[in-house]
């Protein structure tokens, strides 16, 4: 044991190395310590305490015996030149000294593995924390998690929808996850970030968890409400009945019969799922049916070769359930709407959309350029409004600007389509469109009532909304 402790304390790397560790042990306990009495600090307080200090552990554990094993090669040299070499250290349990020093021993050898397995389960905890994967990249993550965050799943971990339950999908996230740590440090990263993920979990082991099939039933009256492009930004309300969809087990109906376990589609698609070749429909008594159109743009040359076969699941309708970025027009309205825009400006509705369609290089100088564009406007126009709803309306605006737009990503309006309903994108019509046929000429039918009654499109008063009315 005296050579042991000779070992770690003359020879400078294991030294070292004890050093480290026992400096990293300290910080590693501190920081847990101060965790559990209930400080809790920013991200890279977790990220410093359970990812980078157990390095340095580990680091400091490994110098440890490699500055013996140097010692010991530096002993049997001396033995060469015929100077005594220190020799094996001699362990005789009989001895209550030798004892207790290996009792001492064990007891450290125990401490750096149980700091070792708490770090890396925290290490683990702070890689499938919300925070870590929506801030730690800075201006990577940054319009994916300013989306998350006023999401209807705002409340749902990032890991939950992307990765799931399972040690499978766990090690599969992780793998993948090291080249995108390699990618953000060296700044290798596309702008914008790729839509959709192709390896993305299927959404019936994520999205099913919570919404499953046998929910997927009845009819669900929607309102929607714009404002038009006149002086008064006149109210106008749309009302559709939309079609969700029948239950599990019986004959599907409406919107969700894509998602009916009795049948299965596939398609043949470009690699953002917006232009759609092929659709291969089997129905349950096992009859199929596909579906194809020669007059989309790209397909043609690439009917045998190109685009990839996917099995239809919920993110091909519902592609941004979390990430949603609406478009100006959507903005501007629900901003009105919720009544952090005042109303009564005129023309507001037009002027801030199209304050927020110029191009401005950073958010930085989006925020003034919008002031300046919607200022200007009534400075000329309508010089006696009440210049209070104007700052106010600039500012909502400026706000409605950061969180749809990140010119340092190459995140525009447009960028990220959704491709629910077919308002602003193609959406339905990517397959629905009567031009995706069969040989036979049988084609995806395009009957707006399979999926929906229009009740009424952008009216003042609906009557069907005083009809409801109790």
């Amino acid at each position: 044991m005296r050579n042991l402790f000779i070992a770690l304390t003359r020879n400078p790397i294991s030294l070292i190395g004890s050093a480290i560790t026992t400096a990293s042990a300290v910080l590693i306990i501190t920081l847990f310590s101060l965790e559990i009495i209930g400080f809790r600090g920013s991200p890279y307080v977790g990220i410093l305490a359970y990812l980078v200090v157990p390095m340095f552990f580990g680091a400091g554990l490994l110098l440890i015996p490699v500055g013996i094993w140097r010692e010991r090669k530096r002993a049997r040299k001396a033995e060469e030149r015929g100077e005594p070499p220190p020799g094996f250290p001699i362990l005789d349990l009989n001895s209550s000294q030798t004892r207790k020093m290996v009792l001492v021993f064990f007891f450290f050898t125990l401490m750096n593995v149980v700091i070792l397995t708490l770090a890396t389960y925290k290490g683990v905890e702070i890689m499938d924390s919300t925070e870590f994967c929506g801030t730690t990249c800075h201006d990577l993550m940054k319009p994916e998690y300013t989306a998350y965050r006023r999401s209807p799943h705002a409340r749902v971990k990032c890991v939950e929808c992307h990765i799931g339950s399972g040690a499978s999908w766990f090690a599969k996230s992780k793998l993948s996850g090291a080249w995108q740590v390699v990618s953000a440090t060296f700044d290798l990263y596309p702008r914008p970030i790729p839509s959709p993920v192709h390896d993305l979990r299927p959404a019936r082991e994520t999205c099913e968890q919570c919404h499953w099939p046998t929910k997927f039933v009845g009819d669900r009256l929607k309102v929607s409400t714009h404002y038009s492009e006149d002086e008064a930004n006149t109210e106008l309300k749309s009302v559709i009945l939309l079609r969700v969809g029948g239950m599990q087990g019986r004959a599907s109906q409406g919107i969700h019969w894509h998602v009916d376990p009795n049948i299965q589609i596939r398609y043949r698609s470009d690699e953002k799922r917006e232009t759609i070749y092929d659709v291969e429909l089997t129905l349950p008594d096992g009859t199929v049916k596909t579906f194809s159109s020669e007059g989309l743009d790209g397909a043609e040359g690439e009917e045998e070769t190109g685009g990839e076969w996917r099995l239809m699941d919920c993110v091909d309708c519902h592609n941004r359930p979390t990430h949603v970025f609406l478009t100006p027009e959507q903005e501007v309205d629900d901003a009105i709407r919720r009544g952090e825009i005042d109303r009564s400006l005129p023309f507001i509705r037009r002027e801030g959309v199209r304050a927020l369609q110029r191009d401005y290089a950073s958010h930085e100088e989006a925020r003034p350029g919008i002031h300046t564009t919607i200022d200007a406007f009534y400075r000329e126009s309508y010089p006696q409004t009440d210049r209070e709803k104007i700052e106010v309306a600039s500012r909502v605006l400026g706000d409605i600007y950061t969180r749809n737009v990140f010119p340092s990503m190459n995140v525009f309006w447009g960028t990220y389509p959704s491709h629910i309903g077919h308002t602003n994108n193609p959406g339905c019509f990517r397959c629905h469109d009567d031009e995706h046929a069969t040989e036979e000429g049988e084609e995806i039918s395009q009957d707006c009532f399979t999926c929906h009654t229009l009740l009424a499109i952008e009216e003042e008063n609906p009557e069907v909304l005083e009809t409801l009315q109790p």
